[in-house]
Order: structure tokens, then sequence, then C-alpha cells
């Protein structure tokens, strides 16, 4: 499953990130809690709407592609 969640973060999320300046690194999946662990690069690391991206961008998309599995993303 972390493959999966790697692959998708890499191809659907990072692209939106990068175009802003930003990037992100999938860091773990706990498949007991359901918590995804990314790092935030780049411009994404600093910026003031760095815990807004995570929440309603990065977090909602994975639960909408992985609905039984992810229950919430948090920074490493």
């Amino acid at each position: 499953m972390k493959e999966d969640i790697k692959k998708y973060i890499e191809e659907k999320i990072r692209p939106f990130l990068v175009a802003d300046g930003g990037n992100i690194q999938f860091v773990d999946f706990d498949e007991t809690t359901g918590v995804v662990k990314v790092e935030l690069q780049g411009a994404c690391a600093h910026c003031a709407g760095a815990l807004m991206t995570l929440q309603y961008g990065v977090e909602e998309a994975l639960k909408e592609k992985f609905p039984n599995i992810v229950k919430k993303v948090t920074l490493a």
C-alpha cells in the first residue's frame, strides 16, 4: 500500500506543488492508524498556507483516492 500512496503523490499531487515552487515527499504510511506522513519542501515548507495545502489539498486528494485506508495526513 505504501508504494501505491507514494506513486499517487508523485504523479498526481507533486506536479501541483512543483508548479508553485514547492515539493512534497512521501515519508511513511502507518496501516494501523491510516496516517500518511509527508514532508513539504521548497516554497511549501515555509509557506503560511502550508497547513491548508496539507489538509485541504493533499489529505483530501488521498482520502478520495484511498477512502478505506487513509485517515489523516501529517507532516514528518
